[in-house]
């Protein structure tokens, strides 16, 4: 499997805001997505991270999979508490929801993503730089 990696000094104050649990579970996903597809695939697995300032107050981290994808008739639930497309014991079905309220709860931020079935999948969380208390 290929990492790339595009983080920039600028941002760790900003990572740290944005809770380690967050970060490690979209990293745990695109893993468990890339080893689904293994062996359906024709490219080197690869999980990519960016980074960049899109205005003056505001980061983009994204996180993208060449994995297997996520099927449009699970899309609408994957932030619901408890869902999961994980076998028995794998998954609880807790991180994307936790996660979501993490970004947008306490960082007054906001989590989406983009997919296409058999070509992976790209979690997009975006953030203020600067953090005002609630």
């Amino acid at each position: 499997m290929k990492l790339i990696n595009k983080f920039w000094g600028d941002f760790k104050e900003t990572f740290t805001i944005l809770n380690n649990y967050t970060l490690m579970h979209l990293l745990n996903n695109a893993i468990d997505a890339i080893e689904e597809g293994v062996g359906n695939q024709s490219s080197t697995p690869q999980i990519r991270i960016h980074a960049e300032v899109i205005d003056l107050n505001m980061v983009k981290i994204a996180i993208a999979d060449n994995g297997t994808g996520i099927e449009e008739s699970l899309r609408s639930h994957l932030f619901d508490p408890f869902f999961t497309t994980k076998s028995v014991g794998k998954g609880s079905g807790l991180g994307l929801s936790i996660s979501h309220q993490i970004i947008v709860q306490k960082h007054r931020g906001n989590i989406t993503y983009t997919s296409s079935v058999g070509q992976g999948a790209e979690f997009a969380i975006k953030i203020p730089i600067e953090q005002s208390e609630p």
